[in-house]
């Protein structure tokens, strides 16, 4: 903690002090956010052997000319990923049946010991 901070708590009667960040600013990834999101969407339809890793990923805008960090790819990853998730999530439909509407067999042999 900043001693300004930990000045401030204890000049003050009030001990809760909190900070929450309303916007994250992309510096970094701002110019970069098409071609990311080019490869995480490329990646998302192949198969889990051949998809790229964020490392990967990182790798491969270096070499485009990135300059940023390999942790903004990362935390751009989780929040692309976490949105496309939220998309899929609302196309859920659940079935709902009344009794004696639906039926579910078990076809199964089994052997009955006497």
């Amino acid at each position: 903690m900043s001693r300004n901070t930990v000045r401030k708590i204890l000049r003050s009667d009030d001990t809760d002090f909190s900070y929450e960040r309303e916007r994250q600013p992309l510096p970094k990834t701002g110019q970069w956010k098409g071609e990311i999101e080019r490869f995480l969407a490329a990646n998302e339809g192949n198969p889990s052997r051949e998809r790229l890793t964020l490392i990967r990923i990182y790798e491969e805008l270096r070499a485009l000319g990135y300059d940023g960090s390999y942790d903004a790819i990362r935390r751009y990853a989780k929040g692309w990923s976490k949105d496309r998730g939220a998309v899929t999530a609302e196309a859920y439909v659940p079935l709902y049946y009344a009794p004696g509407e639906a039926y579910q067999f078990d076809w199964s042999h089994e052997i009955v010991l006497v």
